[in-house]
């Protein structure tokens, strides 16, 4: 008799557990039948509609991040009043930590790189054995916003000095250059009134690299923006670990005399991060502010006469000075100045301000 109420037992939980699975399979379906009947913001057609649900799946979607953060944050402030390790934080994946190991990276011991470095172009300006002389021009066809780009670099780069191009071909322009003691030439290239193209130009032998630009913002078209000074800028090359890189940061830092006068405050940053170049032209203002000062139990303080007692901050801020978004891509790379074959490069480099 035993045995038999076993059996028994068992046949019963084996058809509650079967029961159970439907159930869930049951729910699953409902769920996903829920989720095809809810209504999408591209479904309607009526604008104002359309973006009232869209801001309130936006705002339901703040809210449940924000519910998972407190408790999140709940979780590890129990942990560590028990003596408990908490959880270790998800790491989100980005194209950056997913990236595969460059073999081009330089090293730090690189006895080729040194090597490279002391005999190239570029030498001389970066040992300070010679002072950047740039020379500024347009294509034959320049358009109104091409001159407006060109006054912008014109304050951004020092010793910088703008000549109209006219009908003279460019061969005779790099022959002038060159007499001159010019150390590079810069070609800005205009189509449908819009500056397109960069192409630098390092004096006498090279290198050539042509740079393609779109999205252009003028500092006038910037609120509060600040105007630069006469002062040589300090300047900032991050993230350029790659032989390519490297090779693309000594172009840009040939430009740039390298004795900065900290008095300015004025700083160029271009940073590479996931294979763009950002750029950035700032001042930076240190500022004094008072803030009030309170005790352990949250009370302000005061002095004996009943006044309040404050303490003056020092606060460090940023203020932009240069076009607002500009994107710059290579498009080749040339050993001479014109007549070498071309190195093309499938990178591209984007400067966000």
């Amino acid at each position: 008799m035993g045995g038999k109420r076993r059996n028994n037992e068992r046949e019963a939980m084996e058809e509650y557990g079967d029961d159970v699975e439907l159930d869930k399979k049951e729910k699953k379906k409902k769920m996903e039948k829920e989720k095809r009947r809810e209504i999408l913001p591209s479904m309607i057609k009526n604008k104002e509609k359309r973006s009232a649900v869209h801001a309130k799946l936006k705002h339901e979607k703040k809210v449940e991040k924000r519910k998972k953060l407190k408790a999140r944050d709940a979780e590890e402030k129990r942990a560590l009043e028990l003596g408990e390790e908490p959880l270790p934080r998800k790491i989100p994946r980005t194209i950056e930590n997913t990236r595969e190991n460059d073999e081009t990276v330089c090293k730090p011991d690189d006895e080729e790189l040194f090597a490279c470095n002391d005999a190239d172009e570029f030498s001389s300006i970066i040992k300070r054995e010679r002072t950047p002389k740039i020379l500024i021009t347009t294509s034959r066809f320049n358009s109104t916003r091409g001159p407006a780009f060109i006054s912008e670099l014109l304050e951004v780069i020092p010793n910088a000095h703008y000549y109209k191009r006219g009908t003279y071909d460019l061969k005779k322009i790099v022959e002038y250059a060159k007499k001159q003691d010019f150390t590079s030439l810069i070609v800005v290239h205009t189509k449908r009134r819009e500056p397109d193209a960069l192409l630098i130009i390092g004096l006498p032998d090279g290198p050539t690299a042509h740079f393609k630009l779109s999205r252009l913002v003028l500092r006038k078209d910037i609120k509060n923006h600040g105007n630069p000074t006469s002062h040589e800028p300090e300047l900032v090359l991050t993230n350029f670990t790659t032989r390519l890189g490297h090779r693309t940061g000594r172009i840009i830092q040939s430009l740039f005399p390298q004795e900065p006068n900290f008095r300015g405050r004025r700083v160029v940053t271009f940073h590479n991060q996931r294979d763009y170049i950002f750029f950035r032209h700032h001042r930076y203002i240190f500022e004094t502010k008072e803030s009030k000062t309170s005790d352990s139990k949250g009370k302000k303080g005061k002095d004996g006469k009943g006044e309040k007692i404050s303490q003056q901050k020092v606060i460090a801020r940023l203020q932009v000075m240069f076009p607002c978004q500009i994107v710059v891509s290579i498009c080749s790379c040339r050993a001479d100045i014109l007549s070498i074959r071309n190195i093309k490069f499938s990178v591209s480099f984007y400067c966000n301000s």
